[in-house]
């Protein structure tokens, strides 16, 4: 019996070794030059974890194996020397006998000036959702293998077959319209059932969906972008995953996202991480619990998450040439970790941009998440910027609202006295409307003169502003559901009934609203005042709310005048000389018109921009 026990143990032991398969290592190759000397190597693959591993390369050195709960993983930490050279080697793996073999590669950094230049207030960026922009390569319209199979453009939940390429096919578009930065939801893969087609549930961190491209079209897409003068922004994802993803399905250790007794979902409530009265219990389920089912928590303060998320996100910087970073659900993200990554991302790329997701309701909040330390939070975040949700509020009470001592205009006013929580508001992506809310001409009712006024305050005021994809053709609709306002661009498939891409496709009141956002976002690249001038906001008198963009290092002051009334009204500007100083006329920069500044007509529901002379 004894012995048909050590035989059948042998037997298995066989076996296992025999089952062994190596599937993978992330990241696929690295770069030479880096800041940071270490690397992690995710490996993974069938009982891997039996293997010795060893590498020979001049400048690399395997300092350690870790093994890990599942024996189908291995983290190796790798050491690269600032002498070590570009080239390729082999990761060698040893079990029993039997040799597998990894080629792994190292790349020189690209060095090419200016390749990554970051996004700041000098720019106007693009938002769009990929599926829902082009279709500009059928062949990957039906990708064999994924869980979602399809094209259904009736469904607003489902695949509609937008891609990378239908972007490229438009960049001249989006620079005639005045954009300098696009910014796409998520491109990587998405490999779930069901609404795959918004990109935050990635299942795989180091491969574009293939609905969408390749790895290689997307380095394409970057360096299209950089030729016509677009910089570009990737929207990145630290929180959480989908279900769908290949290592949630087979996960390295227990820790690898955040375990609960049973299903538990954030609270949403961003207030518990800076509530000084909070409870244990309440910041946990904040930032531990999940976004929603099919998403799991990653638990960000295991190192080993640590090191995959921040290599992933300096991989594909490096690999791609990207300028900025968008950070979604920012605050449910571990708040200690975030700064580490902050800091190491900063340290590799000098000029690099970013900035966070923070759908908060007060400029207090908003502050907490900043860097600078300057709400007495206790510590450095290191974030650039915040996508400035207060201040769009503001503005559709400043547009929709009545007037009070807090109301209607008063209110743009009343938040950006509160910029003195901020260590540099002009980094903070400002904006009207996203993927996530109701169309800022939805919102405004309509009417024409509120979106004129709206698209003024977004293209003269402090900060990055963003526009969502179609607003400059008045594309509309209420998110009850989401979906409604993710629709296709009209023309951006072959045999849509009309192309809105082109004048001739749209209505003249599309036409008009795109000419007015094109003449002030071109105008705003010629503006040292608009880009990088400072703010001077007077009270609101009379229900008009007055501001002025100056730069004093360079000519050129651009006076502001908000009317959301019903009324004509008379502006007497002799309490504005400060800024206005010897100046008696200016140039309406939307007519064209040469006005006198002693006293201004204002017409009803007009956002003037006047470029004093």
């Amino acid at each position: 019996m004894k012995k048909l026990f050590l035989l059948l143990t042998a037997l298995i032991t066989s076996l296992n070794i025999f089952a062994q398969k190596l599937e993978r290592i992330e990241p696929m190759f690295w770069f030479t030059g880096m800041h940071n000397p270490k690397l992690q190597l995710l490996v993974h693959g069938k009982n891997v974890a039996s293997n010795a591993v060893s590498l020979n390369y001049p400048g690399v050195k395997l300092v350690k194996v870790n093994k890990v709960e599942n024996p189908n993983y291995l983290f190796l930490d790798l050491a690269i020397s600032p002498s070590a050279k570009a080239g390729k080697f082999r990761i060698n793996f040893v079990a029993a006998g039997k040799k597998q073999t990894y080629i792994y590669e190292l790349r020189n950094r690209d060095k090419s000036p200016n390749r990554i230049q970051g996004v700041t207030n000098k720019d106007f960026i693009y938002l769009l959702m990929p599926d829902r922009f082009s279709n500009g390569d059928k062949n990957n319209d039906v990708v064999a293998g994924l869980t979602e199979t399809g094209l259904h453009r009736d469904s607003m939940y489902s695949r509609h077959g937008g891609d990378i390429q239908g972007v490229m096919n438009h960049l001249d578009y989006l620079k005639d319209l005045g954009v300098t930065a696009v910014w796409m939801t998520p491109e990587v893969e998405n490999d779930m059932p069901m609404a795959s087609y918004h990109g935050y549930a990635v299942t795989d961190h180091y491969k574009i969906d293939p609905r969408y491209g390749t790895n290689e079209l997307y380095k394409k897409y970057v360096e299209a972008c950089h030729a016509k003068g677009l910089k570009v922004i990737k929207d990145v994802v630290h929180n959480h995953i989908g279900t769908g993803h290949w290592f949630y399905k087979d996960m390295p250790m227990r820790s690898w996202v955040n375990q609960w007794p049973k299903f538990t979902n954030s609270s949403y409530r961003d207030q518990t991480i800076m509530d000084p009265h909070a409870s244990a219990a309440d910041r946990k389920q904040m930032i531990d619990g999940w976004f929603v089912p099919s998403m799991p928590d990653m638990n960000q303060r295991n190192p080993y998450v640590q090191n995959y998320l921040t290599q992933n996100h300096i991989w594909w910087i490096e690999y791609a040439g990207i300028d900025g970073l968008r950070l979604d659900t920012y605050p449910y993200n571990d708040p200690a970790y975030m700064a580490d990554w902050a800091i190491k991302l900063k340290a590799e790329f000098p000029h690099l941009s970013v900035f966070g997701e923070t759908l908060v309701t007060a400029a207090a909040n908003q502050a907490f998440f900043t860097g600078g330390n300057t709400v007495n939070r206790g510590f450095d975040t290191h974030l650039q910027g915040v996508t400035d949700a207060v201040l769009k509020d503001a503005i559709y009470e400043g547009l929709n609202g009545k007037s009070g001592w807090i109301d209607g205009v008063n209110r743009i006013y009343a938040t950006l006295a509160h910029d003195f929580l901020y260590k540099d508001p002009n980094t903070n992506c400002i904006f009207l409307d996203n993927h996530d809310m109701s169309r800022f001409y939805s919102m405004v009712n309509e009417d024409f003169s509120k979106y004129k006024e709206g698209m003024t305050l977004l293209l003269t005021m402090r900060g990055v502003p963003e526009m969502y994809y179609g607003t400059e053709i008045l594309m509309k609709n209420y998110s009850n559901p989401d979906g409604l306002v993710r629709s296709d661009f009209p023309g951006g498939w072959e045999g849509d009934r009309k192309n809105k891409f082109a004048a001739e496709g749209r209505t003249d009141k599309e036409n008009e609203a795109f000419n007015f956002v094109k003449k002030l976002a071109n105008y705003r690249k010629t503006s040292p005042a608009l880009q990088t001038g400072k703010l001077m906001q007077y009270v609101p008198q009379n229900d008009l709310y007055v501001y002025f963009r100056y730069n004093t290092a360079a000519k050129g002051t651009v006076m502001v005048i908000l009317n959301a009334t019903d009324d004509d009204k008379n502006l007497a500007t002799d309490r504005f000389s400060e800024r206005i100083k010897e100046c008696t006329s200016a140039k309406n920069i939307v007519t064209n018109e040469t006005i006198a500044l002693k006293e201004i007509k204002v017409p009803a529901k007009t956002a003037m921009v006047l470029e004093l002379n």
